[in-house]
This record gives C-alpha cells, sequence and structure tokens, in this order.
C-alpha cells in the first residue's frame, strides 16, 4: 500500500528497529500529521483537522462545572462500561433517532474515549491477521490505521465521484473473499460529505446477512445532514442487530472534541468482548467527561431542550459555512472541481495541477500559501488528486484561507 505518511513525504525518517509489525506499518494520521507540520511554519490558517470552532454549550459547561463542586465522584473511576445513568440516556436517544423497539443500556452499550476508541477496539475484537475488511474509498483515513494494528487486510472499493461519490453495493459483493469478515461504513462520510441512501444501506444489510460478515457503523456525523438530505441508519434494521458494531460520538454533535467521549452498540455477545479491550487499554472513559456528556442528552428531547437548540444552531452554522467554503471553490474552476456535501463538515475537491501527488500539493499550499489542508491519498486509492477541506472554522477564516489560495494560484 502507498504510503499515507505525510512526515515521509516531507523527508522525514522513523527508525522502527525492534518495533512491532503492527505499530511499524500503520502511521498517525494525515488530519493530524498536516497541524503538527504546520506548527513548525508561523501564521497558517487551517482547512485541516475536523474541529467544530463552537464552544460545548453552556448548559453543558455548567452542569460540569456543578458537579465538580457537589459530586466527589466525577474525579474518579467510573464504572469500567460506564456511567449507568449515562447509559440509559444514551439507549433512550438511540432508540428515539434510530428507531429501534429496545435495548438494553446495561448489556448492549459501553461509553468509550471517543468514537474512536470504540472504532478501534471493534475492529480489533473481530479482525484476525490476514482476515480482510471492505472500506469504500475515500474513506476516514483511521480506519485504514485501525484495520492494519489489528493485522487485517484494508480492501477498497471505489465510490463513484462522477454520481456524487455514490455506493455501488453491487462492487461490494464482488470484492468479498473467503478471507473477508467485515464491512466499514461511515455516513455521513469522512472526507466526501455524502449520505447514503436508504436502498443502498438495505442493499448492505442484505450483503451482511448472505456473507455472515460482521459491520462497524461509523456514525459520528449522523445529525449534521443538509438541504433535507433523508438520513438513514444501519442500526435501524433488526435483523442485522447481531452483526452491526456501531460507534457514536459526542465530539461533533456537542461540540465536545476535547473531552473525548463516545460509546458503541453492539448485541450483548459483542460487548463483553469489547470490554476486555477497552480495560486493557482505558479502564474506562473519563468521568467528567461521562457527566458532561449526560448532562447534553439530558438536556435533548427531540424537540425543545437545550441541546436541541445547540443542535439546530450548529447545524445552521455549518450550512453557511459549506455554501460559503463551496462558493468560494465555485471562483476557482480551473483548479477545483468537487461533489457539493450532503453532511458532515468536510468537502473533498479534486485538484488540476500536472502530476503532483496529493501529498506535495498539500504541503505545498502549507509553505506557500500558509494553509492548513489534508491530503487525499490519506483516505484510500481513490482520494489521490483530491485534498480535505474541513468549514469546522469561523467564517472569517474560510475566508482568509481562500483568499491565500487565491493570491497563490495568482
Amino acid at each position: 500500500m502507498e504510503s499515507r505518511s505525510v512526515y515521509k513525504s516531507a523527508g522525514q525518517s522513523e527508525d522502527t528497529t525492534g518495533i512491532s509489525r503492527r505499530v511499524s506499518q500503520i502511521t498517525v494520521s494525515a488530519i493530524k500529521q498536516m497541524p503538527l507540520l504546520a506548527s513548525k511554519v508561523p501564521g497558517c490558517v487551517s482547512l485541516g483537522q475536523g474541529i467544530p470552532s463552537h464552544n460545548t454549550p453552556e448548559f453543558i459547561r455548567e452542569a460540569v462545572i456543578e458537579a465538580l463542586r457537589s459530586d466527589a465522584s466525577i474525579g474518579k473511576y467510573s464504572l469500567q462500561p460506564g456511567i449507568p445513568k449515562l447509559k440509559e440516556l444514551i439507549a433512550r436517544d438511540l432508540m428515539r433517532t434510530r428507531k429501534i423497539d429496545f435495548i438494553d443500556p446495561e448489556t448492549e452499550l459501553f461509553v468509550s474515549c471517543g468514537g474512536m476508541e470504540a472504532l478501534a477496539a471493534g475492529i480489533a475484537t473481530i479482525v484476525d491477521r490476514g482476515d480482510e475488511v471492505i472500506l469504500t474509498s475515500p474513506t476516514y483515513s483511521s480506519h485504514i490505521e485501525q484495520i492494519l494494528f489489528a493485522e487485517g487486510e484494508p480492501k477498497f472499493v471505489p465510490l463513484q465521484e462522477s454520481d456524487g461519490w455514490s455506493l455501488n453495493p453491487d462492487a461490494i459483493r464482488k470484492a468479498i473473499t473467503k478471507k473477508t469478515k467485515a464491512l466499514i461504513i461511515c455516513s455521513p462520510l469522512n472526507p466526501t460529505g455524502v449520505v447514503f441512501s436508504e436502498a443502498q444501506l438495505r442493499e448492505i444489510a442484505a450483503i451482511v446477512l448472505e456473507h455472515n460478515l460482521f459491520v462497524v457503523v461509523d456514525e459520528t456525523y449522523d445529525f449534521l445532514v443538509y438541504d433535507d438530505v433523508p438520513y438513514f441508519s444501519l442500526l435501524s434494521i433488526p435483523e442485522i442487530k447481531d452483526r452491526i458494531i456501531a460507534a457514536c460520538s459526542f465530539s461533533k454533535r456537542y461540540c465536545m472534541t476535547g473531552w473525548r467521549v463516545g460509546y458503541m452498540y453492539a448485541s450483548e455477545r459483542m460487548i463483553k468482548q469489547v470490554l476486555k479491550v477497552h480495560d486493557a487499554f482505558a479502564i474506562c472513559a473519563p468521568t467528567i467527561s461521562q457527566f458532561a456528556a449526560a448532562a447534553a442528552l439530558s438536556g435533548t428531547n427531540g424537540k425543545d431542550g437545550p441541546g436541541d437548540e445547540s443542535v439546530r444552531q450548529l447545524v445552521d452554522s455549518m450550512t453557511r459555512r459549506r455554501n460559503l467554503v463551496c462558493s468560494r471553490l465555485d471562483r476557482l474552476p480551473e483548479m477545483f472541481s468537487y461533489v457539493k456535501p450532503e453532511g458532515g463538515y468536510y468537502v473533498f475537491p479534486k485538484y488540476s495541477m500536472g502530476n503532483i501527488s496529493s501529498m506535495d500539493f498539500a504541503l505545498k499550499i502549507l509553505h506557500e500559501a500558509k494553509v492548513i489542508t489534508v491530503p487525499g491519498n490519506a483516505f484510500g486509492p481513490t482520494g489521490e488528486g483530491h485534498i480535505r477541506l474541513s468549514f469546522g472554522a469561523e467564517e472569517s477564516e474560510l475566508n482568509e484561507a481562500f483568499d491565500r489560495i487565491d493570491r497563490w494560484l495568482a
């Protein structure tokens, strides 16, 4: 597999003598490498890492402040699978948003250190050395590293950019071999912003049942969909409940990226096994962050709670920022073509600048325009020739980044 390391493209080397194959074959995601490189370039503006500029909502912060004053347990370990009250709130929220008849919060959920830990722990639990895991291409870059760390083999099925990054279930079916263990589905998809349709996802569910596969579901951006595009979740299909490992997050929905709290939803059998990994690597999610997550869900009823209002404001803000970034890209048609994102806060334009790799293109923009982007090949083979742009930043910062790109191209 072609190197996904920006550090290597930038000329840095590493000594892997004595390092395990599991670790030496993976890389820190380009999403994190680019800001680290940029920290040595004074005065950069960022279209890179996916961090919403908004503060964690005040009602969540105030609840945590009160708990710090009054509840001594906030500074101690929680139960290993998570605080029971939080798990009950998660079950209630999932049943409402995914139209699931019943979730047992005690046995079918665990609270993780962000959605990332839920993903990594789930993949490590089901993937053995040599197992194939089917990914869309493009895909979220860390999915690739998590599979490799588990000593599995990523197998990429290209999305059709000319058809709005559409998913072709028949192509996935053709990619299945005797070694295939699982699929990973992320919708809305980071980095393209495509939202897979109910028809496509029901086809995926049929494939999972037909071939007795697991499906790892990454629903980090489930709340962030634009233009009234219908959102459908594989969790809403009861027939595949025993085959699902779902990772969800508070990071983006409630602007809590730094709190590092998420959760997994899966069958009781699967949760019991994944908790072995969770215990070995994390013990429990940060208790203070679990208090914050409980406050977030306590204020969310699907109608008029402070959590509902904060999410509505976030979606409105991101809609404006998406439209701003798309309008700026529209002014550069000779350099960029793109598919307008339906969800999330990324756009994945294709660039036209001769025969230059996405790694070199991103580094060129960094050093010459002082704008942070993420190279497309970090997201799988189909990502080559693209860069990922995040529109999580303030509108003034987005405009400044594009002003710099305009001057650079001129």
